[in-house]
């Protein structure tokens, strides 16, 4: 009995996090940083590095042991002796043969893309988490989302491909030796990389157009800088989990048309249009390549499954009818660091969702819908494709009858509609029966003072409840500060009396005018500062 106790309470023994050097042609990513490598050790795990991991994206072996990691020597200690493998590209053949049975791998797999990988690595009986299956429309997975990272510094990365194969400035100037026009600049597809290659092209000071299936993304657009160019054709373009859909003929026709007149038009088109588990769609045919100025850029994001112009030629930059088509497939690995780290951190947030105890274990739970999305292979048994997300349940609908009386502002309890006249009647007439008490036995001076108060709180009354909802806060800080008066007031009944006059008033209302002067401070200079931070918000 005592030794089944002391084995429940025994503290689980850490599991090992593995980072293999990627061994892809090309590769420089690395699956997790020196920064990551610290919080990975607090959450308890051990972690240990292959010798020359993060090299090519400038992290040395050093960096990695002061962030608490150790260091191992070659691919199979390295694979022999972790519990669980960071990867960056999907494993190779010879990779999975260094796999054994009860590993986890996590990292991009491309499931449907990589049928014969998924069989290889079943049969070892691992556990694969592929973090390109992550459900993208769970709230609560963007903190996990590579896809969007990678998407994103790729997008920025065409540009600067761009600009480098571009022979102008992509801003207008004006100099001595003459006018040069702005670079105009066309983006197929206004997904995560297409918003990031439209901010940076609008920053650069190019004139930017993009288009996009999904017409709810022409806001997105806007908002960066550029013009959204419409096709004319209307039809529906999202497809599930954030992605487009594959167009019908009418669409793509009137579609091709669109992007037949931007290409004789612009200086640069950058195309990332794809389709989950199908080829790049293609988009910019040859003749539309031959219609081009000479010395035109096309960047082709889509160049690895395909690409999206005619005469892309994946992992090449040519230069085809006097146009350069760049199709270069390593856009984010050419920002190692910055990749590393972004696809680090999104690894160490599923790492955190996988052992929320901190005691370095993970637990894959089937039963989260992100890490069951997320989860392929558990235990040699292939789980993917994953069941689909059950629907977010709908809001419930309003009560008619509820509906009904606060359409007409009914009388019900806690209507907000105007009084009945025979209340507003019986309201009106103490109102007078009251104000006549106090005209009979105030006096003069009293009554004109009183006079003025009624129709000064009648009259603002009115302005303020009349003004639309959405000025509320601007007006009323603005309109607070006119409260000034009242201190002009406060300060007459404070300040020593002019000669000829019956003296000061007694102190109780003297204390009362003190406390109203700083009352109505506090609200003046509120008032501004409120003012002034609303109209923050509207300077760049």
């Amino acid at each position: 009995m005592t030794t089944g106790a002391s084995t429940d309470h025994a503290m689980p023994t850490p599991q090992r996090i593995g980072v293999p050097r990627e061994i892809f042609p090309g590769e420089k990513r690395v699956a997790t940083v020196p920064d990551v490598v610290t919080k990975l050790v607090k959450l308890g795990f051990q972690v240990v590095v292959e010798q020359g991991a993060g090299d090519l994206a400038d992290v040395s072996d050093d960096a990695y042991r002061e962030a608490g990691a150790s260091i191992a020597g070659s691919a199979a200690e390295l694979w022999n002796g972790a519990d669980i493998v960071f990867k960056v590209r999907p494993p190779t053949t010879e990779e999975v043969t260094l796999m054994r049975a009860g590993q986890t791998l996590i990292g991009f797999v491309w499931p449907a893309q990589n049928p014969d990988l998924m069989q290889q690595l079943a049969a070892k009986k691992v556990t694969v988490l592929a973090i390109d299956c992550l459900p993208r429309t769970l709230s609560r997975a963007q903190k996990m989302d590579a896809l969007t990272s990678m998407a994103g510094v790729s997008g920025y990365r065409a540009v600067v491909e761009a600009a480098n194969a571009f022979g102008r400035f992509f801003n207008g100037q004006i100099t001595a030796a003459g006018k040069v026009p702005p670079a105009k600049v066309f983006i197929a597809g206004a997904g995560v990389a297409g918003l990031a290659a439209i901010g940076a092209a609008a920053s650069l000071g190019a004139i930017v157009r993009a288009n996009d299936t999904r017409a709810e993304v022409a806001d997105q657009v806007v908002s960066l800088g550029g013009e959204f160019v419409k096709v004319d054709y209307e039809e529906e373009g999202s497809g599930g989990g954030g992605y487009a859909k594959v167009m019908s003929e009418g669409f793509q026709a009137a579609q091709r048309e669109m992007y037949a007149q931007q290409a004789r038009e612009v200086d640069i088109i950058i195309t990332t249009a794809l389709i989950p588990g199908k080829p790049a769609p293609k988009l910019i045919t040859a003749e539309m390549v031959k219609s081009m100025k000479p010395g035109s850029v096309i960047v082709d994001m889509a160049a690895e499954q395909g690409g999206n112009c005619e005469l892309t030629e994946p992992g090449k930059a040519v230069v085809k009818h006097g146009v350069t088509i760049v199709g270069y497939t390593d856009l984010a690995s050419r920002m190692a660091r910055q990749s590393s780290t972004l696809y680090g951190t999104n690894l160490f947030r599923l790492t955190e969702e996988l052992c929320k105890t901190k005691d370095g274990v993970i637990n894959v739970n089937m039963g989260d819908d992100a890490i069951r999305g997320l989860t392929v292979i558990k235990d040699g048994e292939i789980t993917w494709p994953a069941p689909p997300l059950a629907p977010a349940a709908p809001k419930p609908a309003a009560k008619p009858a509820a509906a009904a009386a606060e359409k007409k502002g009914g009388h019900g309890h806690g209507s907000s509609g105007p009084l009945p006249a025979k209340t507003l009647a019986i309201v009106f007439g103490l109102g007078a029966l009251a104000f006549w008490a106090i005209g009979a036995y105030a006096p003069a001076a009293f009554l004109g003072h009183f006079t003025v108060f009624v129709l000064a709180c009648f009259i603002g009354y009115m302005v303020v409840w009349n003004v639309t909802p959405a000025l509320h806060t601007p007006l009323m800080s603005v309109t607070n500060a006119i409260s000034s008066i009242i201190v002009i007031g406060a300060l007459v009944q404070i300040l020593p009396p002019e000669a000829g006059t019956n003296g000061r008033p007694d102190a109780l209302i003297q204390w009362l005018a003190f406390a109203g002067i700083v009352l109505t401070a506090v609200n003046m200079f509120g008032g501004f500062a409120v003012t002034r931070r609303m109209l923050d918000m509207f300077r760049k």
